[in-house]
């Protein structure tokens, strides 16, 4: 009785818990069947091994300086696409959302053509002594590639939801751009660029099919978590297993940094 009653002072008729219930199953039976299948007696083995370390030591490496790259170009192109107003605006907000929707092996394949050695940069690079693709840098740029439009989004809706009357008021006192961005703007959609960051490092610690694809699988250079997970799989399931529910836990302290720090407004996406 409480719980109908709750149900219709919320105004949710009783068939959408079921349907939600269903859902949650969706998400969390899979889960516990992987739980259930871990290898507990010999968990700290398997997850210290010499290659399993190595490959999260890297993976956090990486995703730490790509959310920091994310940070650097995305912080710009959301105060753009959120303060500014010019023709083609929707064709590059599109854009921006590409990674997002694009088969991560395509976008390896993109960079691969990009950035490879006889891609359209990586040709000139190649001739100064740079070589980009299947090394470190590779798995860096794979990430960042596949995690700025997290920031960039979260970010620009927590700049749209925050209004520009402040800022409006500090120019009119005489406040010089830089510092109306510095000591008002920034302050003010604080919650949404951490929310985006926290976003961006997840995206970038679980990014496998562009990595492999322009990165290769090198142990110690370019072989992430998510890739040693991969080749265990065949080899040594148990090890994959373990391995796959340190990503779930750290997935799980993501998203509860990303909601405990997602503003009001929605910023977050």
């Amino acid at each position: 009785m409480s719980t109908r009653i709750r149900a219709i002072r919320h105004g949710i008729p009783r068939w959408v818990f079921v349907l939600a219930a269903g859902g949650a199953l969706l998400v969390l039976l899979p889960l516990a069947a992987m739980i259930a299948q871990v290898n507990w007696s010999q968990f700290v083995q398997l997850v210290t091994s010499e290659s399993s370390v190595a490959a999260l030591g890297l993976s956090l490496r990486t995703s730490v300086i790509a959310t920091g790259l994310c940070v650097v170009f995305g912080v710009p192109m959301a105060l753009v696409l959120a303060r500014t107003d010019f023709p083609g605006q929707q064709v590059l907000r599109a854009l921006v959302l590409l990674p997002l929707v694009l088969p991560p092996v395509v976008g390896g394949i993109a960079l691969l053509y990009t950035f490879g050695r006889q891609g359209l940069v990586g040709s000139s690079l190649e001739v100064l002594g740079i070589s980009i693709a299947f090394s470190t840098t590779a798995v860096v740029i794979a990430q960042t590639f596949v995690a700025l439009p997290f920031l960039v989004l979260s970010l620009e809706g927590a700049i749209r939801s925050a209004g520009s009357r402040y800022e409006a008021v500090a120019a009119t006192l005489g406040a010089r751009p830089g510092t109306v961005l510095r000591r008002i703007t920034l302050p003010l959609v604080l919650p949404g660029l951490i929310s985006g960051m926290v976003l961006s490092f997840a995206r970038a610690l679980g990014e496998f099919g562009a990595t492999l694809t322009f990165a290769g699988s090198l142990q110690g250079v370019t072989r992430t978590l998510p890739l040693e997970i991969y080749l265990q799989r065949e080899t040594d399931p148990d090890a994959a297993v373990a391995l796959s529910l340190v990503l779930v836990v750290v997935a799980v302290l993501v998203v509860g940094l990303a909601h405990r720090s997602r503003p009001q407004g929605g910023g977050a996406l």
